[in-house]
């Protein structure tokens, strides 16, 4: 096992860079298994895109630690190096803990971290910072930094200097100031990498790692990961059940451990509400993606509409998740006012705001229904808009922790379908949707 964690001292420091930039160095040298910590869907489109293999998401919150092992242990099959990407800050997790923070990750693993930390206007603090972060839990193997911003070779030389003064951590890299790449972005985050705006930009962050960085120093700390065993995933075989899955620019938003996990129980079956007509199929999924950047498109679609509509009053069983959720109900109304037709099947009307309505991890205690088990869940929610709901409609998430659709409740339910802001994690259990499939 060959690996690495890319975190940084905060949001912002250019971590996401880095490690795009080391996935774009290393995949012409040698075969890359890229991870994402937390619950992301935009950057791991990336990392797939550069490495050619699906990003894995890591979350200790959603997955649990067995969780994240398990995927880490089997997604690491066949690579030569393994590249995690952090989120926020090293050490941020929920509250005042480090549960689901990049630390938390890199303790459970056994991973060596490397720290990007933005230099711009310091010298000698810049060691102290990083002298901080190095000491403050020594359960975690900081093995290495990476400058960013760095002003000039003498600022870079200076700091330099005040690190290797103060303790025997290894400068692995300096960003010049002139080296910033932007990558666009909108109201979620950066575009996915499907939308064409990323591939542009590979050679020069490959360029920048050649450049900027120590690959082969960074390979050796890579080295430093703890002893573990890669499990084989298995293959995949012919079943007698079909889901369909919605998939294209409008619904986008899918974790790859689901699509593995419904993989082994289902035959799935790709399509495009903005394009296609509903596939001959047991059981529908929508994803969470940009419905309201398509709104008009997928009203144009009648057919389809129509379609999905009749196959859930006969029952099919329908998951929606945060974007599918609001396909899968009467309208969507955008920020202009303007009103678009959606499925109809889910008793309500999104409206698109323009502030943030919720951010975060969820749990829930769930009901029975044809798409999930009576239990516990935990997810994540993050959306610019709210559901206004029918004064009967019903729900099978009471919120724990989140904010829901409506009063603290999520997962409005009608015939066999579900739909909620909450995304599920990673580890969903599957097997109660795809059984009412079959």
């Amino acid at each position: 096992m060959s690996a690495i964690l890319i975190a940084g001292t905060h949001s912002g420091v250019g971590k996401t860079t880095v490690a795009m930039a080391l996935l774009a160095a290393f995949t012409r040298r040698c075969t890359v298994a890229p991870f994402k910590i937390g619950p992301d869907y935009i950057d791991p489109s990336h990392h797939t895109a550069i490495c050619g293999r699906p990003s894995r998401n890591l979350d200790t919150f959603m997955m649990g630690e067995d969780g994240v092992s398990k995927t880490f242990a089997s997604a690491s099959a066949g690579a030569d190096i393994c590249v995690i990407e952090g989120a926020m800050g090293l050490y941020d997790g929920m509250g005042d803990t480090d549960i689901a923070s990049a630390a938390h990750v890199a303790r459970v693993l056994d991973v060596p971290v490397i720290l990007v930390v933005d230099v711009k206007g310091m010298s000698r603090s810049a060691a102290a910072l990083i002298k901080g972060y190095h000491d403050f839990d020594p359960r975690i193997n900081v093995a290495g930094v990476i400058l960013n911003r760095v002003g000039s070779p003498k600022h870079g030389e200076m700091i330099r200097k005040a690190i290797q003064q103060e303790l025997s951590v290894p400068v692995l890299g300096e960003i010049p100031k002139s080296s910033h790449i932007t990558l666009p972005s909108r109201h979620l985050g950066l575009y996915m990498a499907h939308e064409g705006y990323h591939m542009d930009y590979v050679p020069a962050l490959k360029e920048l790692a050649e450049n900027c960085m120590d690959l082969s120093a960074i390979r050796d700390i890579a080295e430093q990961t703890g002893e573990r065993e890669i499990v084989v995933g298995e293959d995949h075989a012919k079943h007698n059940v079909a889901i369909g899955i919605a998939r294209d620019p409008a619904f986008c938003f899918y974790y790859a451990d689901m699509i593995d996990s419904l993989k082994r129980h289902a035959d799935l079956v790709f399509f495009s509400p903005l394009a296609d007509d509903l596939p001959d199929v047991d059981g529908l999924y929508f994803g969470g993606g940009y419905p309201e950047l398509y709104a008009q498109e997928l009203s144009a679609q009648s057919r389809i509409r129509k379609q999905i509509r009749d196959a859930a009053a006969g029952g099919m069983p329908i998951y929606g998740e945060c974007g599918g959720m609001i396909y899968l109900c009467e309208s969507l109304v955008d920020q202009e006012g303007a009103s678009y037709p959606m499925a109809g099947v889910l008793p309500g009307e999104t409206e698109m705001t323009r502030r943030l309505q919720a951010l975060g991890y969820t749990d829930a205690s769930v009901s029975e229904t044809p798409v999930v088990r009576a239990g516990r869940i935990r997810g994540h929610e993050f959306h610019y808009s709210r559901t206004l709901c029918a004064p009967d409609a019903r729900f099978a998430y009471l919120m724990n922790r989140g904010k829901g659709i409506r009063d603290g409740m999520d997962g409005m339910v009608e015939h066999a379908t579900l739909g909620s802001y909450m995304h599920a994690p990673p580890s969903f259990d599957v097997t109660r949707f795809v059984e009412s499939c079959r």
